[in-house]
């Protein structure tokens, strides 16, 4: 029984992340094939609906912690995958007037070359149990650049469009109402911004331990 709940468990996992890959290796290709032929504005449009689907995807991780079917901890998952969706969903689905900002550009960029290499690390792992020496190394060092890249720009776009949250009180529950409960969509944002501040260092801290431990594990081995 153990064995065949471990191969249903590989198969499963294998599945899921080339599934996840290709969704993301459409908004890689989509996102440079639009910015060589229309310019960054339009780039959004174009990976609108592979972009959605990658990301929400993500949500799965969280429950494959929950019931064990991965060892990540769901405590560095949870607001990693957190802090995507509302980018994706709280910011560029439901404010598209920020869609056109440069700034999409290195998101999306940074977001796919990551995930591309994440997921399609973690599907040879699964499939073959085994991953070349080079793709671990991607695996565990262009996140040196890409986080970076990827935070600065998640932060970048969360504050360039709080007058558009403001302007538009969208989400926001006014008083009085038969709840009895208020919420204002922009300050949820301000301190959204306000977590990166603590957040961000602590990630990175911790993606360069998991670095050096897998790195000096390969090199054991």
């Amino acid at each position: 029984m153990a064995s065949a709940f471990t191969v249903l468990r590989r198969l499963y996992l294998s599945v899921y992340n080339w599934i996840v890959f290709i969704g993301w290796f459409q908004v890689l290709f989509l996102a440079l094939k639009t910015l060589k032929e229309s310019g960054h504005e339009h780039l959004y449009n174009a990976v609108e609906k592979p972009l959605l689907l990658a990301q929400s995807a993500a949500v799965l991780e969280i429950l494959h912690g929950l019931i064990g079917l991965v060892r990540s901890p769901v405590s560095s998952t949870l607001p990693q995958i957190g802090s995507r969706l509302y980018l994706t969903w709280g910011i560029l689905w439901s404010f598209p007037e920020i869609r056109t900002h440069v700034l999409v550009t290195s998101l999306v960029i940074s977001w796919a070359i990551t995930e591309i290499i994440r997921y399609s690390f973690f599907g040879m792992k699964e499939a073959f149990g085994f991953a070349p020496s080079w793709h671990l190394w991607l695996r565990y060092s262009t996140f040196l650049v890409l986080y970076p890249t990827g935070i600065s720009s998640e932060v970048g776009l969360i504050y360039f469009t709080l007058p558009y949250i403001k302007a538009s009180e969208k989400y926001c529950i006014r008083m009085p109402n038969k709840w009895n409960f208020s919420f204002d969509y922009l300050y949820a944002a301000i301190l959204a911004l306000g977590i990166y501040v603590p957040g961000s260092p602590h990630m990175y801290r911790y993606m360069l331990g998991q670095r050096k431990r897998a790195l000096f594990k390969s090199k054991k081995e």
